[in-house]
């Protein structure tokens, strides 16, 4: 038997749906290894009200560590206290995501273990001895298979990859102190200065709406804002071109240097589709592009595209998305 651990990531007492996603990639690991699932939850006080939803989600054991001075990430006590339980636990993997906080904790946690990681992984599956990843290289142009055989396998997921599905557990609840006094690090977070929470995560969210230069101006990205607004559950996005000229903010950048995600549905309005861009968004399971040249890189990796000018179509989109969902 082999057991796998995951790491739930929360926000602001809230936890993230790649905390889910972590606990439903480490369950198909543990399932085939005939294992449990260890799900740690790290926060302040109170974050222990949580710990029954890691349960509904695959999770047979939920770690609960809380401190006050956990209300915001600390990555030296999490990740001095993620490898101390993993050492301990004798765990075959551990399960970070590729978010922004994963993407720092993850490394800090192998190199406390001794051991590599695979990041950024699409695909988890369990072969034989070995467990099996699937990530993008080369800025997509190419999907690496790697097999990990070392004891613990730590890998990343990348957001929205891997779906999460209800799995219920009875969870059993175990308290956990940090391994390191947060007070005795050498990091002391002072502020931490956020976007508005009134919308959507482009990590999180289900629909990404996307816009390029094809828009033309800044003040067109409202046609974009209102096709998000139409699904009610979307994001928007955009490319670097469109964030280094000041028309979105960076934290929208999809991409190579910006994020990567992989919603359900992607729209890709104005977008070419250079490589750069392709990289952070061609594992999303559904992708339509709008764009006036045919030739346009994008329709290559599109499921759907609409040939024409996007400042056009997008309003006649975003009518018919308020008249389905008002079931016209």
């Amino acid at each position: 038997m082999a057991n796998v651990f995951a790491l739930a990531e929360s926000r602001g007492g809230a936890l993230r749906r790649v905390a889910f996603e972590a606990v439903t990639a480490a369950r198909t690991i543990a399932d085939a290894t005939g294992g449990e699932v260890h799900a740690m939850l790290v926060g302040a006080a109170g974050i222990s009200s949580l710990g029954a939803e890691l349960g509904k989600h695959g999770a047979d054991v939920v770690v609960i560590v809380e401190h006050a001075a956990f209300d915001r990430y600390n990555a030296e006590s999490f990740a001095a206290t993620a490898a101390a339980r993993i050492k301990a636990g004798g765990y075959r993997a551990a399960v970070f995501s590729a978010s922004a906080q994963g993407k720092d904790l993850a490394p800090r946690v192998a190199a406390k273990l001794g051991v590599s990681m695979a990041s950024d992984a699409t695909v988890v599956t369990v072969d034989g001895d070995a467990i099996v990843v699937r990530h993008p290289g080369y800025a997509g142009k190419m999907i690496a298979t790697l097999r990990l055989t070392g004891t613990p396998a730590v890998l990343t997921l990348r957001p929205g990859a891997i779906p999460a599905a209800a799995n219920a557990k009875g969870a059993k609840m175990e308290t956990m102190a940090p391994a390191l006094d947060p007070a005795q690090g050498r990091i002391v977070v002072k502020e931490m200065v956020q976007a508005s929470t009134a919308k959507l995560d482009v990590g999180d969210a289900p629909v990404i709406v996307s816009g390029g230069r094809g828009l033309r101006a800044a003040e067109n990205f409202k046609l974009v804002e209102d096709l998000a607004a139409a699904f009610g559950n979307a994001a928007v996005g955009a490319t670097r071109a469109v964030t280094d000229d000041g028309w979105r903010p960076h934290s929208d950048q999809i991409g190579q240097t910006g994020r990567q995600v992989s919603p359900d549905l992607y729209v890709a309005c104005g977008i070419s589709g250079a490589i750069q861009h392709l990289a952070g968004m061609r594992t999303a399971r559904t992708i339509v592009a709008i764009n006036k040249d045919k030739e346009a890189p994008i329709f290559g990796i599109a499921d759907y595209g609409i040939v024409g000018d996007v400042l056009e179509i997008l309003p006649v989109l975003t009518e018919a998305i308020e008249k389905a969902k008002a079931g016209g």
